[in-house]
C-alpha cells in the first residue's frame, strides 16, 4: 500500500494558501512565508528529506494549473520533473497534460485515489492543493502530514483542515523541531 503524505507551509492559525504570493492572491497577506522572517537554512531541511522519499506527486486542479507552467523548467524543482504526477480533478480535460514534466495521470474521484493507494510503489506527496487536502483528509486517505508551521496569524485564507463534523482522528508525532526564527517542523502519522 502506498503512503499519501501532505506537505505544506501553514500559519499558526492553519492558513495554507498564498505562502509565496503572486498576482491575484485572495487576501492581503499573500507571500507570508518569505516576509518578515529571518532565513534559517536548517528550517528547510524537511524539503530535502521529502525529496528522498517521494516516488510521485499529487495535485488538485488549481495547484496543477499554478505549478505546471513553472515547475517543469524550475531548477528548484528539477528533481521532481520526471516523477509521475497525479492530478485529482473532475473538470480538467484529458488533453490538459503538460509536456516535458514526466508522466501525468488524471484521477476523477476519491475512489481513484483510494485505488492508487492500494497499488505498488512508494510515497506520494501532495504539494499545495488545499481543497484536495481537505477532501482527502475528510475521507481518511492521508497517512502523514509534514508541516512547517510559521509564527504568524493570518486570519484570512484557506485552511488545511475542513470543518466537517466527522469522527475525530488521532495523530502520532513522528518528528518535530523548532528553529530560531520561530518555525516549527511537525511530522505526524495518522493513527489507524
Amino acid at each position: 500500500m502506498r503512503k499519501l503524505v501532505y506537505t505544506g507551509f501553514t500559519s499558526l492559525d492553519g492558513v495554507i494558501d498564498s505562502p509565496g504570493g503572486g498576482p491575484g492572491e485572495p487576501h492581503r497577506s499573500a507571500g507570508w512565508v518569505f516576509k518578515d522572517l529571518e532565513f534559517v537554512p536548517e528550517a528547510w531541511t524537511l524539503k530535502g528529506e521529502e525529496l528522498e522519499d517521494t516516488s510521485a506527486l499529487m495535485f488538485g486542479r488549481k495547484s496543477y494549473e499554478l505549478f505546471a507552467p513553472t515547475w517543469p523548467g524550475s531548477e528548484d524543482h528539477a528533481a521532481y520533473k520526471e516523477l509521475p504526477k497525479y492530478v485529482v480533478s473532475t473538470t480538467l480535460p484529458d488533453d490538459a497534460v503538460v509536456d516535458d514534466w514526466g508522466p501525468i495521470t488524471f484521477l476523477r474521484s476519491l475512489d481513484d485515489v483510494a485505488a492508487l493507494k492500494q497499488s505498488d510503489g512508494g510515497a506520494i506527496y501532495i504539494h499545495g492543493s488545499g481543497v484536495l487536502a481537505q477532501r482527502l483528509g475528510d475521507a481518511d486517505l492521508i497517512d502523514q502530514y509534514n508541516l512547517l508551521v510559521f509564527p504568524v496569524l493570518l486570519g484570512a485564507g484557506n485552511s488545511l483542515f475542513g470543518r466537517a463534523d466527522r469522527d475525530k482522528r488521532m495523530l502520532s508525532l513522528r518528528e518535530s523541531d523548532v528553529y530560531s526564527n520561530g518555525i516549527m517542523k511537525l511530522v505526524y502519522d495518522v493513527k489507524r
